[in-house]
């Protein structure tokens, strides 16, 4: 009988053919990222996207889980690489996960944990060299920014939180 692979094997090979039959070694990555939010003085919420690629794409930030980092942490380190801002984690989001085709011809499967973190402190000033800008955008606003589809649920389901807490408040 044939064991199953180990579960926490850091990338699993399989091969899939290409439209023109090439033979693709695919490789799974675990990221984790943030959806930082503050409230504005009228008590809007506004959260933070990231722009790469010459500014072409609004994304959340993310990146890979160092080994030895939990989730969480990889999540607070990388928000605070990519958009100089520093929160604390106050609830689990949810998971995406996508397929892309790196320059060097390798498929990737990427899974990525989103959580909800509150802005204590920092500057969008302060992003890495990696991030083409940050910036604050109003909830919906941010939700339409975005490039990607499973990026507008998490951030969709960041409002569902933040903004019945907002009208609690007012």
């Amino acid at each position: 009988m044939q064991g199953r692979a180990p579960a926490r094997r850091r990338y699993l090979e399989h091969v899939s053919l290409t439209d023109v039959g090439e033979v693709l070694a695919v490789r799974y990555k675990r990221s984790s990222g943030g959806v930082v939010y503050r409230r504005s003085s009228t008590g809007q919420v506004e959260v933070c996207l990231i722009a790469t690629n010459a500014r072409s794409r609004w994304q959340l930030p993310k990146g890979g889980i160092e080994p030895g980092e939990t989730k969480e942490q990889a999540a607070l380190r990388e928000v605070a690489e990519e958009t100089g801002l520093h929160g604390r984690i106050e609830d689990k989001l949810g998971e995406i996960s996508f397929r892309y085709v790196r320059k060097t011809r390798k498929r990737i499967h990427k899974r990525v944990v989103f959580f909800l973190m509150r802005l204590e402190r920092g500057s969008t000033d302060d992003h890495d060299d990696e991030v083409d800008e940050a910036r604050f955008f109003p909830i919906d606003e941010a939700i339409a920014a975005l490039t990607f589809d499973s990026e507008r649920a998490i951030v969709a389901r960041a409002k569902e939180i933040l903004v019945p807490l907002a009208r609690a408040r007012g």
